[in-house]
């Protein structure tokens, strides 16, 4: 299969963890002549077939599944017993005497790919890391493309050293989990303008452009600079058949004067969303938080008692730097308003 055949519209409906993307969001997009993205990275693989199955019986159209490439950490008890402190003045501010302890720390990779492979999909993406060549033929042998999310040049060169079928590349500006895997992540600070001509001279494989993309415009200037696609995330968040918490959409249709930033206190990778009192209280030891998927493991008694209690200062809202160009409305209706705006 060809990357351009995965789609009508050069439109990518991005794989947001945690909820957001719905088989029926995702459905929808592919349904309307774009491509929907399926997030595989927080699912078990039984969750993986039950969400993939619901996929199928609502469109026979292409889609892709996402993964972070990560391995399962093994921190000391000394390790988790720092991030539970940092925490402290959070998770004491909801009463507790103590932080839980999570049941595991992230999913299995190596289990999820293998029911990646089974599963079939037209494509697959991957963030936090790299794939090497022997899982990259095997993705290629059942039928799958394999595309890597990438921050830097580099990163995208070593992608297509190993055989990806494209990459996004994704600009600082993008919501969400950055997706550096070569050198700091701090260090990767181009901009999507800045990002997307750079990538599309130093690679001969399909580049889609991620990071601020809100409307028909946008998608035009990526195009302009040689993108084959755009991957828009922030968008279909406020979507009508988007997952995510309704005071967490709330928050982002209201968006208007809300400044987003990047943190690493929820998750220990750094992320873009609006800023709330948990990033601000977490700020001065922001640096100190264990890396991801630990921290993101040890805050996640946090966020589950702040969606109980509908209370947005303690939950990653994440969103683009275009937040408050968000549209709510149908993911149908999204993809024929900006399929008119692209036309016009």
């Amino acid at each position: 299969m060809e990357f351009s055949s995965l789609f009508r519209l050069p439109i990518i409906q991005g794989p947001m963890a945690g909820g957001a993307t719905t088989p029926e969001l995702v459905a929808a997009v592919s349904n309307a002549g774009a491509l929907g993205s399926f997030a595989g990275s927080l699912l078990s693989p039984a969750a993986l077939r039950t969400g993939v199955e619901r996929i199928r019986s609502l469109t026979d159209q292409s889609f892709l599944l996402n993964f972070f490439v990560q391995r399962t950490p093994t921190p000391s008890s000394e390790e988790v017993e720092r991030g539970a402190e940092l925490l402290r003045p959070v998770w004491e501010s909801l009463g507790w005497s103590a932080l839980p302890q999570p049941k595991q720390w992230c999913e299995d990779f190596d289990a999820q790919f293998e029911t990646l492979l089974d599963l079939r999909p037209a494509a697959a993406s991957f963030t936090f890391g790299i794939l090497d060549a022997v899982q990259v033929e095997r993705l290629h042998a059942a039928g799958i493309l394999a595309i890597g999310t990438v921050t830097t040049v580099d990163e995208a060169l070593a992608w297509q050293s190993i055989g990806a079928d494209a990459v996004i590349a994704s600009g600082i500006e993008a919501g969400g989990h950055r997706g550096t895997f070569i050198g700091r992540q701090e260090d990767a600070t181009l901009t999507a303008r800045e990002l997307w001509p750079a990538v599309v001279q130093a690679v001969d494989i399909p580049v889609i452009a991620a990071g601020g993309i809100m409307d028909g415009n946008d998608i035009k200037a990526a195009l302009a600079l040689g993108a084959a696609a755009v991957q828009m995330g922030t968008a279909f968040l406020v979507t009508i058949e988007s997952g995510i918490h309704p005071a967490y959409k709330q928050r982002l249709v209201e968006a208007e004067g809300q400044p987003t930033r990047l943190t690493r206190s929820f998750s220990g990778r750094y992320a873009r969303g609006i800023e709330n009192r948990f990033m601000r209280q977490m700020a001065p030891v922001e640096a100190q938080v264990p890396p991801y998927p630990v921290q993101n493991a040890l805050t996640g008694s946090i966020r589950a008692a702040a969606a109980t209690s509908n209370d947005t200062e303690l939950m990653s809202l994440w969103a683009g730097t275009g937040v408050a160009r968000a549209r709510p409305m149908p993911a149908e209706q999204l993809i024929a308003l900006l399929a008119s705006e692209l036309q016009s």
